[in-house]
C-alpha cells in the first residue's frame, strides 16, 4: 500500500543534511530534518517516522546515547540507521549495542542509504501483525480486505488507505497533516 517513508534526519551538517533530504525527497519520501538531540526527541514524540538516520557528532549529545533515547521514545517500532564517520569497529559496536540497526560510514552513496532505509521498514513491516482486530472490525493486512462481523466491507482504494492508517495509529489519533502525507503521500 504505502510507497513511500516518512524519514527522519537528525544530522548538525547543514550542508550534508539538505543534500541527503534533497535525494530522498526527489525519490518520493517524506523527510524531517533536525539538528540536535533534543529537537530529535521532539519530533519521535510527536511524529511516526517509519526510519530515523542519525549522525552520532552532535552538537547537544553523543548519538549513541539518542539511538538509545529514541527506541525508548517511539511509539512503536522505529529503525535506525547511524550515518557518521566514525568508521572503529568499537563505534559500530556501541551503536548496534545501543539500538541501532544499521550503520552507514561517511562518505556515503546517497542510492545505498536509501536502499537501506527501505529495507529497514521493510523489515520492520515484516514483524508487524498480519490482522488488525478494532471491536467487530477486523483488516486482512496480507489480502488489503476489511470486514465486520464476518462480512466483507466493499470500499474505495482510498477509503482502505485512511482506513488502515488510522487503524494502525489506533487507540492514538491522526492529525490531518500525519493522515494526508501517510495515505497520499
Amino acid at each position: 500500500m504505502k510507497q513511500f517513508l516518512h524519514i527522519l534526519i537528525v544530522e548538525d551538517d547543514a550542508v550534508l543534511a539538505a543534500q541527503l533530504e534533497r535525494f530522498l525527497t526527489d525519490a518520493g519520501h517524506i523527510i524531517d530534518a533536525v539538528s540536535t538531540g533534543r529537537d530529535a526527541i521532539r519530533q519521535v514524540a510527536d511524529t511516526e517516522y517509519d526510519v530515523v538516520i542519525l549522525d552520532l557528532s552532535l552538537p547537544d549529545t553523543d548519538g549513541i546515547e539518542l539511538c538509545g533515547r529514541i527506541k525508548q521514545t517511539a511509539e512503536s517500532v522505529l529503525p535506525v540507521l547511524m550515518l557518521t564517520a566514525r568508521t572503529a569497529l568499537s563505534d559500530k559496536l556501541a551503536g548496534f549495542a545501543a539500538g541501532t540497526d544499521d550503520y552507514v560510514t561517511k562518505p556515503y552513496q546517497p542510492d545505498e542509504v536509501l536502499v537501506r532505509c527501505l529495507s529497514l521498514a521493510r523489515r520492520r513491516d515484516l514483524h508487524q501483525a498480519k490482522q488488525l482486530v478494532i471491536g467487530e472490525m477486523t483488516i486482512d493486512l496480507i489480502t488489503n480486505t476489511v470486514s465486520r462481523q464476518q462480512q466483507e466491507l466493499h470500499l474505495s482504494a482510498t477509503d482502505k488507505a485512511i482506513l488502515i492508517t488510522l487503524a494502525k495509529a489506533h487507540p492514538m489519533p491522526l492529525g490531518r497533516r500525519q493522515l494526508i502525507e501517510r495515505v497520499w503521500g
